[in-house]
């Protein structure tokens, strides 16, 4: 999340926490560890990913420990960063809410058809001929491609699946990111896509999306990918161009599966896919290999019978 740039000290006020480095030192963004770039301010609170953190390209770390700082880098003391980043994400990026079935402030392309009982919320932007099914949900600030179809009940730019745990409840990561949807995408019936947390969730172009399909948060999606039904990917993926996941496929979190891959139904990856690799199983692996480890498997009784035969 972009914001007009603010100093160190400035930022630090507004948290009422200490900091080190030049309390001139300038914050451009807001962004989860997964997305930041130079010039963001990110949290840590755990030491097992501080240095991922002090590492990263993020320019300002809140922290909850003094450290060394890296040069050129500031440090936030604050003790307890998760909660102080969300005071920051709901003090440059407030909430808004619309009343109304399609916002005063969405904007609508030519010829596209919003069928009842749809939503369309605050600043969304759809392109032209597009189709939105009835009961379609469309958050505040989500933009939609031109010729893109979305079937009857999936929600657009619902909030990320992110807390924290804390002793008598789970503390949220406020949301304020969006959904990008590129042209020509067409989105069956009861899918969820998260938008992002800072950042952005994206389908890229000519991607089409079975019914009941969930996508979580920060997944960036290249294009020409075909997801079947119950196909469900957890935050921060990457995945590539003209990618094939059959139905009930689950993918965990901060995976990357390069272009022209592809995962069997079922199969639960939980490990990097390379370009054009055919995965399945649970945990998944190329799929050649687990055809054979399942042949091996039920070799096993009439091996077992022939050593108890002797």
């Amino acid at each position: 999340m972009q914001i007009d740039p603010i100093n160190l000290k400035e930022i630090a006020t507004i948290l009422n926490a200490s900091f080190i480095g030049d309390e001139h030192h300038l914050i451009t963004g807001l962004n989860e560890i997964h997305r930041v770039k130079i010039g963001d301010i990110v949290f840590v609170d755990h030491p097992k990913y501080y240095e991922k953190a002090l590492n990263s390209a993020a320019s300002t770390i809140i922290i909850n420990k003094e450290v060394d700082c890296p040069l050129g880098k500031a440090l936030i003391i604050h003790p307890e960063p998760f909660t102080a980043f969300n005071t920051l994400t709901k003090h440059f990026s407030p909430k808004t809410y619309s009343s109304q079935a399609i916002s005063k402030s969405a904007k609508i392309g030519v010829n596209t058809i919003i069928m009842p009982g749809a939503f369309i919320g605050n600043n969304v932007v759809i392109g032209s001929n597009c189709i939105i099914h009835p009961n379609v949900v469309i958050y505040e600030n989500c933009i939609v491609g031109d010729n893109v179809i979305i079937h009857a009940n999936t929600t657009v730019g619902s909030d990320a699946f992110y807390f924290k745990k804390r002793a008598t409840e789970f503390e949220p990561l406020n949301t304020c990111g969006i959904v990008v949807i590129e042209d020509n995408v067409v989105i069956g019936a009861n899918c969820t896509i998260d938008k992002g947390v800072t950042a952005i969730t994206k389908i890229g172009k000519g991607c089409i999306l079975d019914n009941q399909v969930h996508i979580g948060h920060d997944v960036l999606i290249g294009e020409m990918c075909l997801f079947a039904a119950q196909v469900g990917i957890a935050g921060a993926c990457n995945i590539g161009n003209k990618v094939t996941m059959w139905g009930q496929v689950g993918i965990s979190s901060s995976i990357t599966i390069e272009d022209g891959a592809t995962i069997l139904a079922q199969s639960g990856v939980g490990e990097n896919v390379a370009a054009g690799k055919t995965y399945f199983g649970s945990p998944a692996g190329e799929a050649k290999e687990k055809m054979r480890e399942l042949f091996a498997a039920k070799q096993l009784p009439s091996l077992i019978n022939k050593l108890y035969d002797k």
